[in-house]
């Protein structure tokens, strides 16, 4: 995609374009059960601070990434090969950035009936399951910061949280926005505009937004604050 933004030359290979569908996938489905499973460590932090360590072991943790992978890598490898074993028509541009499961399979002549059952079923579990996870972690952790008694304990709690909810609610709130939105209203350039923010927006802010809970980070962003205050406040009264 950077290529061709430089030569001005928007074209991609066939099997190119299949590698980039099923990379696509990978990682996008990873990331609804990556954000699950840290919901559940958010709440074993909150709720269970004493068993952390016991309940999230090494083990169990390399297990939660390892699981999500495993499937993720199945259903990425068999949803762009019952794509890509099915024929195009002639006219082979997709309205789209990249290569994407709803404009690539706009281009097939062939029926499209059972690929179409094939992503809505995996679609919807995928995003339901991991949503309905990541909504009973955060009510049991909400329940647990409202039966602590400090506001100390409070604002820790929910300086804990905040970073993973944020990340949450924007790339949830995307996906939904993108995928649950009757047909009639359904438009090529709206996905467009809204798949931006879960391929790049929020993947640049994710550095940022987790980074921010370290103390070094702050304190770091709170001395160069201060410095540029500084030079300001110097020109200012030179002036």
């Amino acid at each position: 995609m950077l290529v061709n933004f430089v030569v001005d030359q928007n074209t991609i290979s066939y099997h190119f374009c299949a590698t980039q569908l099923a990379f696509f996938l990978l990682f996008i489905v990873s990331e609804l059960f990556i954000l699950s499973a840290m919901s559940y460590d958010r709440y074993v932090t909150i709720c269970n601070p004493l068993l952390y360590t016991v309940i999230m072991s090494q083990r169990v943790c390399h297990v939660l990434v390892a699981i999500p992978y495993l499937y993720c890598t199945f259903v990425s490898l068999l949803v762009t090969i019952k794509i890509f074993t099915l024929s195009f028509c002639g006219y082979n541009v997709i309205s789209h950035f990249y290569c994407d499961c709803v404009p690539l399979i706009s281009l097939l002549c062939s029926d499209t009936h059972d690929i179409e059952i094939i992503i809505m079923t995996f679609a919807a579990f995928d995003l339901i399951s991991s949503l309905l996870f990541v909504l009973v972690s955060y009510l049991l952790i909400f329940i647990a910061i409202l039966r602590m008694k400090s506001a100390e304990g409070r604002c820790k709690a929910f300086s804990t949280c905040g970073s993973h909810l944020t990340v949450v609610i924007v790339f949830y709130g995307t996906l939904i926005f993108m995928y649950v939105q009757p047909k009639s209203s359904h438009s090529f350039d709206t996905d467009k505009v809204a798949s931006i923010f879960y391929t790049l927006v929020i993947p640049m802010l994710n550095p940022l937004i987790y980074s921010l809970r370290n103390k070094d980070v702050k304190y770091a962003l709170r001395r160069k604050w201060n410095n540029l205050c500084n030079i300001f406040s110097l020109s200012f009264c030179k002036i």
